[in-house]
């Protein structure tokens, strides 16, 4: 693969104290940029008895070309409509829910419903009615008022320095889809599905004289590059194959990104060879053409030119 740089996509926090570069991370991953979440724990300073706060969390932030807006509200209504007008600018926010003891990420708002990325969560994305969100949300200011504390609602909007000219959208049916238990390869896997794709597509833009989606170039290539993948590895089943096109093609789609029609035969040769490599570290494949490290040993005699499997 072309990345593997920046460790999985959507996967759990491993201790209970880094949360807060947790939903950074996330935040960035939905506009399209891919961050170690060890860089970002590094960068806040996250410690394991006090986690992160806003300041640290502003200061990693920072260091990855993004400034966070902090914005508070004391009514709900208006805390709802502040959180859903950055949601439909495609810019993802930064609560601290739970009485402000864990930061988690929203990403969308859809018909009052909210997409919710928790690193405490199994699976990590959430689909979340207002209701559900407002008092996971609410902070009771007890330090400003002991019998009757106002209602705090604070968000960080996750605003880019740089231009990101790709941007998730993680639709409600979309997640629905991820949450399958089916899928949950995929979402940890998405920051290699992202990276790679990144190398084949392109963002959409006006100067691109024909743009094909993944879905289209599909259309007229998938056929050729499943019957060549499963012919050449030979222990790769079609089923296998789709499996792994159909992933790319859901990453793809929900980037919105898409290949230029003159770059069509070097994009088919990437997926090609894409897919292959997959084929190989996942099934296996004998030495060839004379190189070193195989042992020889007895298989099952393959058909014509099909690369014996391990």
């Amino acid at each position: 693969m072309a990345g593997g740089l920046t460790g999985p996509g959507f996967y759990p926090q491993p201790n209970e104290y880094t949360c807060g570069p947790f939903a950074l991370k996330h935040a960035l991953l939905a506009l399209g940029r891919m961050v170690d979440v060890k860089d970002l724990t590094t960068s806040a300073k996250t410690h394991w008895w006090s986690g992160t706060n806003e300041i640290q969390l502003a200061r990693a932030a920072r260091a990855v070309e993004c400034d966070l807006v902090l914005e508070r509200r004391t009514d709900p209504e208006d805390a709802r409509k502040i959180l859903t007008k950055h949601l439909k600018e495609q810019t993802p926010v930064l609560l601290c829910v739970d009485e402000w003891s864990h930061w988690i990420t929203v990403v969308r708002a859809e018909d009052k419903r909210f997409v919710v990325v928790d690193s405490l969560d199994e699976p990590l994305l959430s689909v979340r009615t207002w209701p559900q969100l407002r008092n996971w949300w609410r902070y009771k200011d007890t330090d400003h008022s002991k019998d009757d504390p106002p209602s705090l609602y604070d968000l960080m909007a996750v605003a880019p320095r740089f231009k990101a000219s790709v941007k998730a959208d993680f639709s409600v049916e979309r997640v629905k889809f991820l949450r399958r238990p089916e899928n949950r390869r995929l979402a940890r896997h998405w920051n290699e599905y992202l990276e790679d794709l990144l190398e084949i597509c392109r963002a959409p833009s006006h100067r691109i004289a024909e743009a094909l989606s993944m879905g289209e170039f599909l259309r007229r290539h998938q056929e050729l590059l499943v019957t060549r993948v499963v012919y050449w590895h030979g222990d790769v089943s079609r089923d296998d194959v789709n499996r792994i096109l159909r992933d790319l093609r859901f990453v793809s789609e929900t980037y919105g990104l898409v290949i230029p029609a003159s770059m069509s035969r070097r994009a088919t040769a990437d997926l090609a060879i894409l897919v292959s490599l997959w084929a190989c570290a996942d099934r296996g494949v004998d030495g060839m053409f004379g190189s070193p490290g195989s042992d020889a040993r007895a298989v099952q005699k393959p058909r014509k030119r099909r690369k014996r499997i391990r």
